[in-house]
């Protein structure tokens, strides 16, 4: 079979994730993936959440490709055609009529892997409000990553990637949990559970306020 682009990150907790997305979730229901990179986390949760229908979407045109190959590799029906979505735009969609045909209806679930680190800080603002806007009234954001809290000790490997982040870009670097939820809660939502995963990662679970 073909070599398709791989995440190593998102090969080792694509299986943590979905257990907790199992939980989570309801049985049924609309799911919009935000920055789904190389589409193997949007395959995994297709397999593991049959009765969900999967929206994947990259800022990178690119990218289109590997995660269209991802989803044909999977044997997958209930995920969407991978669709442009810059997540710093102030409006979601674009000018892209598959994704607006997409948004016709609220999603029930937001999901959003590893973006923050690797983003400027200015992106999180316009990812809350476009989560806020095309939410449904019970539906979850759930942002997964790596993050330093004020209250708990940061651990080494986590400040040496974050290092090495800004060394790579001034604009990247770990994000500051509390700060994530301000952000939050002035696009009227609200952290509802804090999850520590494998690897010193949180995933974020928000709701509508």
């Amino acid at each position: 079979m073909t070599h398709l682009p791989e995440s190593p990150a998102a090969e080792r907790n694509k299986q943590a994730l979905l257990e907790q997305l199992q939980r989570l979730l309801p049985t049924h229901g609309r799911a919009l993936e935000l920055a789904s990179g190389t589409g193997q986390h949007a395959a995994w949760f297709g397999q593991g959440l049959p009765h969900w229908t999967w929206q994947p979407t990259e800022a990178n045109s690119a990218a289109l490709p590997t995660i269209a190959a991802w989803m044909q590799r999977a044997g997958v029906r209930n995920v969407q055609p991978p669709c442009l979505l810059d997540v710093a735009a102030p409006q979601w969609p674009s000018d892209d009529e598959t994704l607006a045909t997409a948004f016709g209806q609220p999603f029930d679930a937001v999901f959003c892997a590893n973006l923050l680190h690797i983003a400027p800080w200015s992106v999180c603002d316009p990812l809350m409000h476009g989560a806020r806007r095309h939410l449904a009234h019970d539906g979850l954001l759930l942002i997964y990553g790596p993050f330093i809290e004020g209250d708990v000790p940061t651990t080494e490997s986590n400040l040496e990637f974050d290092a090495a982040l800004r060394r790579q870009n001034a604009a990247w670097g770990l994000r500051q949990r509390e700060a994530v939820e301000r952000s939050a809660h002035e696009a009227g939502l609200r952290l509802r559970q804090r999850i520590p995963m494998p690897a010193n990662n949180l995933l974020l679970v928000f709701r509508l306020a």
